[in-house]
């Protein structure tokens, strides 16, 4: 078993289950329902900030009300997170943050018509532009957490390929989706990853990469991904700013949202719209796996043609943005986004 180089193993035994028929579409608590494919959720209306109808026994938390979006502004007992998420950034030259293909150039903003998402810098717009290969018609799903290395190199290249992915977390001592990933594969070790366009499943992260980029890109895995060694230790280096305490004497000093936090279980997966290189986002993604909250991830990194959907559709970018169909809640910034997220279903 190749596990050295591009794979997690687990970190706890695996669980009994009781045997049943495997499938592919792990619940929420057995199953999650979720719009059955890729494009009926990437439109899903985000056109208002705020709240909607609830789903039976959950609520936002009282007096709830979601904060105006601040672009680029972090608050204040949050800046040291920020800082320690952008570590990231020059240990992975920024993989992840841009699409495959990806091209910038500065024009006039009368080159930008009205309505168009373009960054605007010292009175110019920069003009993106990116080259993607076939969308799948149904989300990837992927089985992982955030204090692995092999799983940051699959959600990486998911952030390339601007593909959507329903990520089901697997925290330490998770007692949802560890056990699912067992009965599917046979043994617990991340990532896995599932296609449900293609029926096929797989474990190390090298493979789970290839399969993705000959399926849905150019067929050319990029550069800081085709490393080996190097791109593994890079990898774990990228995840030094995210250091937590050791929880007991027993358990080791791991990443935050390493360790399962007992939380209530959502009937409808959350949906967010982030993208891996960025440190907003990371914060979130982190407190998603440690409450082992399954998530629709809409990758939309710089160059993704999703940005401008987006802009349409809320009338400004930015993210991380969280969508969350259990209680109607819409919001901007991370910082309030993983307040609501640890209000509303941590049990601790």
């Amino acid at each position: 078993m190749a596990v050295a180089f591009s794979t997690c193993p687990q970190l706890v035994s695996p669980l009994p289950i009781p045997a049943r028929n495997a499938t592919h579409r792990c619940s929420v608590r057995a199953s999650a329902n979720f719009p059955g494919s890729s494009s009926s959720s990437s439109s899903t209306s985000v056109n208002a900030v705020g709240t909607e109808e609830t789903s039976p026994g959950l609520s936002p938390p009282p007096g709830f009300n979601p904060p105006q979006p601040k672009r680029f502004a972090v608050r204040p007992d949050k800046l040291l997170d920020i800082l320690g998420a952008s570590l990231a950034l020059p240990f992975r030259l920024g993989t992840g943050v841009f699409v495959s293909g990806y091209s910038a150039s500065l024009v006039s903003e009368a080159d930008i018509p009205p309505g168009q998402y373009a960054l605007g810098i010292a009175g110019f717009k920069v003009k993106e532009t990116s080259k993607l290969g076939p969308r799948p018609e149904k989300p990837i799903e992927i089985y992982e957490f955030e204090s692995c290395p092999f799983c940051r190199k699959v959600r990486e290249m998911a952030s390339i390929l601007d593909l959507d992915v329903l990520y089901y977390p697997c925290p330490r001592n998770g007692p949802n989706f560890r056990p699912k990933v067992l009965q599917m594969g046979g043994k617990q070790q991340y990532p896995y990853m599932v296609d449900p366009n293609t029926g096929v499943s797989m474990y190390e992260s090298d493979e789970i990469i290839k399969y993705l980029v000959q399926k849905y890109g150019n067929g050319s895995v990029p550069l800081m991904l085709s490393l080996g060694v190097i791109t593994t230790l890079t990898e774990g280096f990228a995840m030094i700013g995210r250091m937590g305490k050791a929880r007991d004497l027993f358990s080791p000093i791991c990443c935050l949202g390493s360790f399962y936090t007992p939380a209530k279980v959502p009937q409808e997966p959350l949906q967010l719209w982030a993208y891996e290189g960025s440190p907003f986002c990371k914060i979130v993604r982190e407190v998603l796996v440690e409450l082992e909250l399954p998530h629709l991830l809409h990758s939309i990194a710089r160059g993704s043609p999703k940005r401008q959907e987006f802009y349409e559709r809320i009338g400004h970018f930015q993210v991380p943005y969280l969508e969350d169909p259990n209680t109607g809640v819409k919001m901007f910034e991370s910082a309030e986004i993983v307040d609501y997220l640890r209000t509303t279903y941590a049990l601790a």
